[in-house]
């Protein structure tokens, strides 16, 4: 008995000093990556996380414009190879908008039209389309403002000629590790560390900016910081005035925060696939709503067009892509959330889930965002 009691005392303290270490090397975020990841039974963040963080609120519309439904919504059933996708990668929600009406969705798993998921990196679009808006305000001057007129901590060294363009572009050439699964990455600290700031403003410039494509999360929310600075406004409470209310969405979203209310503006934006959806029709319809300029034409159309001709995966927050011959850009987030717009067939395509095929260095695009396309077209053309 004794013996025993040796035994879990040294293992208390053994315990004890590793969490006093993770405290000494500031890297107590563990802590909590452990308590909301693996005790919850996950590798990596994961759709509902939201619940377990601060959020900010993104106000919905006093309002709201629900989407119509088509004259032939919902006649057509997924094909069964769609089915079988969906149930191997675990969609939650599957949308398909044409001609601005709903004319397929499909929900899974107990999720439903009014459902909040996590958005993960789609919140870099939603970022973006909030750089375009503070510029149509002139609280911007353009994509050409340097980052340091709002942090003079990069107006030293590579960084000294960094622009807020950069930052959307993603080509800040800053030292992030970009590794989702490394719970030692700094996206990772990013993601479950009471204080983002001083983490942002650490960052150091190792590459001459705006001269190639390296997508970095910490490239979006500095560009969030700058936005915040800029206009005064909380990023939550500028896209809803500025988006989610004109867009009539109908209901709130969250934006994690850490401790401190900074929205973490590379991702988690909790919402659903109608919601989400509007930003692809903003985008459809460059920039206008209704009637409405809610974002400058211009800006949207630079921003769905590569800005390297090496990297044509990406513009200002979109990415860009092609199915058979007809240009397409969308939203994306990890573990595969997408809002998919071909503007030239009036088509958006919605899905959100839990895994996603990744892609490769040699094509960027994941795998199954074409399977969906293939198929949603199958389904069109049964009709």
């Amino acid at each position: 008995m004794k013996k025993l009691k040796k035994i879990l005392i040294g293992f208390v303290i053994v315990i004890g000093l590793m969490i006093l270490s993770l405290y000494i090397f500031k890297k107590d975020y563990l802590l909590r990556a452990v308590r909301v990841t693996y005790l919850n039974g996950h590798s990596t963040a994961f759709l509902d996380d939201y619940k377990y963080f601060d959020n900010a609120i993104i106000q919905k519309s006093n309002q709201p414009q629900p989407w119509n439904l088509a004259k032939d919504y919902n006649k057509v059933k997924p094909t069964s190879k769609l089915e079988d996708l969906h149930k191997e990668m675990g969609t939650v929600a599957f949308v398909i908008i044409k001609n601005d009406s709903i004319w397929n969705e499909n929900y899974y798993d107990n999720y439903a039209a009014a459902s909040k998921s996590n958005s993960f990196s789609m919140a870099k679009s939603i970022v973006s389309a909030s750089l375009g808006k503070a510029i149509m305000e002139g609280k911007i001057k353009s994509l050409d403002q340097k980052v340091s007129d709002f942090f003079p901590e990069f107006s030293k060294g590579k960084s000294a000629e960094m622009t807020v363009g950069d930052l959307a572009s993603m080509a800040s050439g800053l030292n992030w590790d970009e590794a989702y699964y490394s719970p030692f990455s700094i996206t990772t600290q990013a993601y479950f560390d009471d204080n983002l700031t001083p983490i942002i403003l650490g960052l150091k410039g190792i590459d001459t900016p705006g001269k190639t494509y390296k997508y970095l999360s910490g490239n979006t929310q500095l560009l969030a910081m700058c936005i915040e600075k800029a206009t005064g406004k909380k990023l939550a409470d500028y896209v809803s005035k500025s988006f989610w209310k004109p867009m009539g969405a109908e209901s709130d979203a969250l934006w994690q925060t850490d401790k401190k209310g900074l929205v973490k503006a590379f991702c988690c934006v909790a919402s659903n696939a109608r919601d989400f959806a509007r930003f692809g029709k903003l985008y459809l319809y460059n920039g206008k709503w209704n009637g409405q300029q809610l974002l400058d034409s211009t800006f949207v159309a630079k921003s769905v067009r590569p800005r390297f001709k090496e990297s044509p995966q990406y513009g200002y927050g979109w990415w860009l892509s092609q199915y058979k011959n007809k240009p397409l850009f969308y939203m994306r987030g990890h573990l595969g959330q997408y809002v998919i717009v071909i503007p030239e067939d009036q088509l958006i395509i919605v899905r959100l889930g839990n895994k996603e095929n990744k892609g490769t260095i040699e094509n960027p695009h994941s795998k199954d965002l074409f399977v969906y396309l293939e198929e949603s077209y199958k389904m069109l053309g049964a009709h």
